[in-house]
């Protein structure tokens, strides 16, 4: 069984409520036998990003995708634009040392900046939003936060991260279950398929051609060149360079990375229209992610709705139930929900790594990968494709 099909129906976007209020027009599959200097495998955020570089910067770049565009965690994922890695700065220092640590924060602020430049640039309409909250489940874990704040202003010169103790966050977030943190207000919340759309048509727009419903069967070495052969049901695309950007996808399309990157399901459900009571749950219109090991994270949509995150599993398959795991956890956090009805579910495959730092490789001189954004990949995935 693939993770492509273990779950979704083929060439059909999940049942989000993103999918709702983005058409994305179709694109061809691969028919026939085409040449290209770059064949990106993925039409996700790396793919993507990947594609409108290269095609800017003049390289012939061909995009395929088993389904569609923003398909897979790209286009149903839980919307945070966030700062940082999935290890914080402290964590970092102590397993590399303070100059590699600093990098790598260069690396992900860039990452946020480039994306919001990517979108003025081509007029691409995000729906974004600022302010995410984390958010302290423990009243033991809030000076802490604090205290990471202070560390990141003094030693990063991140200024943008606000200390929250117990009457601000309750200001801020409806719940009994929190009891301090901190406001990124330099992170945000977004539409993820909105963005995916508008980098695919940028990107064709720059000469990439994208073709859906063309799964990647196999990619084969030509014997007389450098050259790669890749191949699908349809069609092949006969190139010098191939980037592997699948991310949780890739089952076994290169089986050497199995071993650095590992696939898991998170899961989301969005209400129905909760009216005046949705502000009174998030009075700010902030995002917010909690501290638990398996984190809850929620925002606001559509004005007056709730979507919120939360649960996963490592298994091939979804729950039965998505709607009643993830309005358990939901309801642990407003109990005032109880007679809310749940207007979506869906669930999503991602990838994360033993470090939980993102998989960069190059796999031979002809074949490139990027992937395990390990829960940061709406920001990552944009700088590891566009590099």
């Amino acid at each position: 069984m693939k993770l492509l099909y273990a779950n979704d129906h083929r060439g059909e976007h999940a049942p989000s409520w993103y999918r709702t209020n983005c058409p994305i027009p179709g694109r061809a599959p691969l028919e026939h036998h085409i040449s290209a200097d770059v064949c990106v495998i993925g039409a996700g955020f790396t793919g993507l990003a990947a594609a409108l570089e290269l095609s800017g910067r003049g390289y012939d770049t061909v995009v395929l995708d088993a389904h569609r565009v923003g398909w897979g965690a790209s286009g149903r994922n839980g919307g945070q634009l966030g700062s940082g890695f999935n290890m914080d700065q402290l964590t970092l220092e102590g397993v590399m040392g303070k100059p590699a640590a600093h990098a790598l924060w260069q690396i992900a602020q860039a990452a946020k900046t480039h994306i919001h430049q990517l979108c003025e640039a081509h007029s691409i309409d995000m729906d974004y939003r600022p302010g995410i909250i984390h958010a302290q489940h423990r009243r033991r874990g809030v000076q802490a936060m604090h205290d990471y704040c202070d560390h990141l202003s003094r030693h990063y010169g991140y200024d943008a991260m606000e200390p929250l103790g117990l009457t601000d966050v309750r200001r801020r977030i409806d719940s009994q279950n929190y009891f301090g943190g901190v406001i990124d207000h330099g992170a945000g919340h977004i539409h993820p398929l909105k963005l995916a759309s508008g980098v695919a048509q940028a990107a064709e727009q720059a000469g990439t051609r994208i073709h859906e419903l063309s799964e990647v069967l196999r990619i084969a070495p030509c014997s007389r060149s450098m050259a790669q052969r890749v191949i699908t049901a349809g069609g092949s695309v006969l190139c010098g360079k191939v980037i592997l950007a699948v991310n949780g996808y890739l089952d076994n399309l290169h089986p050497s990375l199995n071993r650095w990157v590992m696939p898991i399901n998170n899961f989301i459900i969005v209400t129905e229209h909760l009216g005046e009571r949705a502000a009174s749950l998030l009075p700010q219109d902030d995002a917010v992610a909690d501290s638990r090991f398996v984190v809850n994270y929620f925002r606001r949509v559509d004005t007056d709705r709730l979507l919120f995150g939360g649960g996963e599993n490592y298994s091939y398959r979804f729950p039965v139930s998505i709607e009643r795991n993830v309005r358990r956890a939901m309801l642990g956090i407003f109990p005032q929900l109880q007679d809310v009805a749940i207007d979506y579910a869906w669930g999503g495959t991602l990838a994360i790594t033993r470090n939980r730092l993102p998989s960069i490789r190059r796999l031979s001189p002809e074949l490139y990968s990027s992937g395990g954004y390990s829960g940061h990949g709406l920001a990552l995935a944009f700088m590891y494709g566009t590099a």
